[in-house]
């Protein structure tokens, strides 16, 4: 045994011992059409209001269905396709019920914009009418549709336009006129704020719906991409949108308030500097306070303030400054309340969940500890009991917990691996999913005061039996010290017939961006599967970088992004080579958009340690990808030009040890295909030999048709041409 590997229990429960027993192998196909892929049937479960009942769509899409969770029975149908008057439709994707409960919106034929945004057929249903009708008067596809809390407007967008619909008039009013592809977007986001803020919609309703607050993008400042789209013709088109690299000009946002009453559009003179953002708007449930959160350019300054939609006077409510960066993800989940708001913050270290007054006193830590919170999932205001889960336990597994108003700390969450749990809203049901790596989910109603599990909602008995019938190793985890003095986390998936008496090559899965976990103890049964199958040793490290595990270990990559993640994985690879089961002459990489960044870092810095890799959808250099994310975590290229420099795989071609397949998509809108041009062109001249596999007109998840079986056959084949 290798003296830097120590393993841990390994995760052998009884389903994944008897699925060894079985005598079938994996095969490519299977894993691709998603035979291995798990249920979880109860994602589409919404409470309502009193937090009694829940609603959700039946197996056909034709209705949507109010359920008790106490006893889990149909109690009401509120749509039916069938039954509805007026309804030129016989199946739906969507659906969103208005607070009141008198209205639904329904949408179908939805039409994917970017990886999140999208426009839609949207329908609104009287329910006491039982009445449908479209939502837009002109009947065009429409974008984020957002009920007022009164139930009785609903605001949407339609070609970067504000529009609001007044169902007890039946009349639809246009909110904003200056709306243009590529120039001016109100309401809604533009590419890099969807992307790396993970919002579309930047729209706000006050409590007592009389004021419709809203972001607008002045993009016209923004640098355009255009990407060919070849098409089936004899001639490419092309698509153009504003993509801001790092360094270059954002989008100029600033924030408005539209009175319903007065149908007047105020801008609202938010306090910050030109380059800043506002990735977050919200009412309280005051009127009059709309929370602003704003951060600098660099992200390392978060402002939330307090604005009245009527004076637009602002009020400071909490500053928090972080020498590298303030994480922006925990800002979409700040839970405001009547009496002030819950944020988490890492300024102890680590994530915790703090409580704060409506002016802004801090009131108390709710959790301390040095492990991270990686949830937040509700208040229950009545008993100011807070809700969350975290990696306390281990960073490879997440657990459900609650903490009452004394402090007293609750673990709801019975089994070891990762649950996440959704809770009625009055907090006495929650769904918890659960899975560990050998087990597919397992998906329970359970009662929160008792923790007593009520039902079982979803329990993969058909995939479990199926993956019975396979000869399968199981996932081990196990720790790997490197030669810099740091332990990682890991997991390795061995050959069904493994010996130790043999010497068997290794295949190294990867992500590694900032904050990314991939060696956690949830259900994952894919190509790592296959290729153990074929004889191949494969193993996942979570580098420095990763999550899980405080700030200072996800942070220390700040400003020289892919250096010590590349690093981590040589080391690991060197590591691993000690075992005497590893042939350590027949290591390979692989990975995808960070991924295969990272890829690209380890065989060039990596000191040939790796045979061959595999880099798809590839960043190559930081200066080519968006600012909000590059900013974030390397500040410009201005301002940080040696790392940049140090971190660039096109500057470090000549370094390039090993065998390289490069794949990528012609349509890639996040990770453009320009990368790898620019990369193939570095290798070339560097007099360094590659494969390439590029895929026309695919997007950055490169899917559709029979296109992720090629991938994965021409990657499957580049591994055993090469190890």
């Amino acid at each position: 045994m290798g003296k830097r590997i120590n393993f841990m229990l390994s995760l052998l429960i009884a389903g994944s011992i008897y699925a060894q027993q079985g005598s079938r192998r994996v095969e490519l196909k299977e894993f691709i059409d998603g035979k291995f892929r798990q249920e979880t049937a109860a994602d589409d479960l919404r409470s309502t209001p009193d937090g009694e009942h829940y609603t959700a769509m039946n197996d056909e899409h034709t209705l949507v269905v109010k359920y008790a969770y106490r006893t889990g029975m149909p109690v009401d149908t509120l749509f039916d396709v069938h039954r509805a008057r007026e309804c030129t439709f016989e199946d739906f994707e969507g659906y969103e019920i208005s607070p009141t409960g008198h209205r639904i919106l329904i949408w179908r034929a939805k039409e994917a914009i970017y990886r999140r945004s999208c426009k839609a057929d949207v329908y609104v249903y009287d329910v006491r009418r039982n009445r449908v009708q479209p939502l837009h008067e002109a009947g065009a596809k429409v974008m984020i549709p957002t009920f007022s809390p009164d139930g009785r407007m609903c605001a949407f967008v339609v070609d970067n336009n504000i529009r609001l619909r007044k169902f007890d008039f039946d009349t639809e009013i246009q909110v904003t006129q200056d709306g243009a592809p590529n120039r001016i977007i109100n309401g809604a986001t533009d590419w890099v704020y969807e992307e790396e803020f993970s919002v579309t919609n930047l729209m706000a309703w006050s409590s007592d719906s009389q004021y419709l607050a809203f972001v607008r993008f002045d993009e016209s400042e923004v640098p355009e991409y255009a990407m060919q789209v070849y098409g089936d013709g004899y001639y490419p088109g092309a698509y153009t949108y504003k993509y801001p690299k790092a360094g270059e000009r954002n989008s100029t946002v600033t924030l408005h308030s539209y009175c319903v009453e007065t149908k007047d559009t105020k801008t609202l003179p938010t306090p910050m500097d030109a380059e800043s953002y506002i990735p977050r708007i919200a009412f309280t449930p005051q009127p009059d306070q709309l929370a602003v959160m704003t951060l600098t350019r660099h992200q390392n300054v978060f402002n939330l303030y307090y604005a009245n939609p009527k004076s637009g006077v602002f009020r400071l409510i909490l500053k928090e400054e972080n020498r590298r960066y303030v994480d922006s993800d925990w800002l979409n989940r700040i839970l405001f309340t009547k009496d002030g708001f819950f944020y988490v913050s890492e300024k102890d270290g680590y994530a915790h969940i703090y409580q704060y007054s409506a002016t802004g006193v801090e009131l108390r830590g709710v959790t301390r500890g040095n492990w991270d919170v990686t949830a937040l999932l509700g208040v229950d205001e009545a008993t100011n009991t807070v809700y969350y889960e975290s990696a306390e336990e281990s960073p490879l597994r997440r657990s459900v917990y609650r903490v009452d108003a004394k402090g007293v700390k609750t673990r709801l969450s019975n089994r070891e691996g990762i649950n996440h749990a959704a809770f009625s809203r009055n907090f006495a049901w929650y769904v918890n999913y659960y899975s560990n790596a050998n087990t597919p989910a397992l998906v329970t109603l359970n009662e929160t005061k008792t923790g007593k599990t009520l039902r079982v909602l979803q329990d993969n008995a058909p995939l479990r039996e199926t993956l019975a019938k396979y000869a399968y190793a199981p996932k081990e985890f196990l720790k790997i010290q490197t030669a810099a003095g740091f332990e990682l986390n890991a997991w390795m998936v061995k050959p069904a017939n493994f010996s130790e008496s043999k010497k068997y090559p290794v295949v190294m899965f990867q992500y590694s961006g900032p904050n990314s976990q991939s060696a956690l103890d949830s259900y994952d049964f894919g190509w790592e599967q296959y290729l153990a199958a074929n004889g191949f040793l494969c193993v996942c490290v979570d580098g420095r970088g990763t999550g899980g595990r405080g700030e200072e270990f996800r942070k220390c990559t700040y400003l020289r992004l892919g250096e010590l993640e590349s690093q981590d994985q040589a080391e690991a690879a060197r590591a691993l080579a000690e075992l005497p089961y590893v042939d350590g002459s027949r290591m390979a990489i692989w990975g995808w958009s960070f991924g295969g960044y990272n890829t690209l870092m380890a065989l060039s810095t990596g000191g040939g340690v790796f045979k061959a890799g595999i880099a798809v959808a590839p960043p190559t250099d930081w200066r080519h990808y968006d600012t909000v994310y590059t900013e974030r975590f390397m500040r410009t290229p201005k301002e940080n030009a040696k790392g940049y420099d140090a971190t660039s795989p096109i500057r470090l071609a000549k370094q390039l040890q090993g065998k390289l397949l490069l794949v990528h998509g012609t349509a890639d809108d996040n990770v453009h295909f320009r990368q790898t041009l620019d990369y193939a062109e570095a290798l070339v001249q560097a007099g360094k030999q590659f494969d390439m596999q590029i895929y026309r007109d695919r997007n950055h998840g490169i899917s559709g048709g029979h296109t992720r079986m090629h991938l994965y056959t021409r990657m499957t084949g580049f591994l055993f041409e090469n190890l």
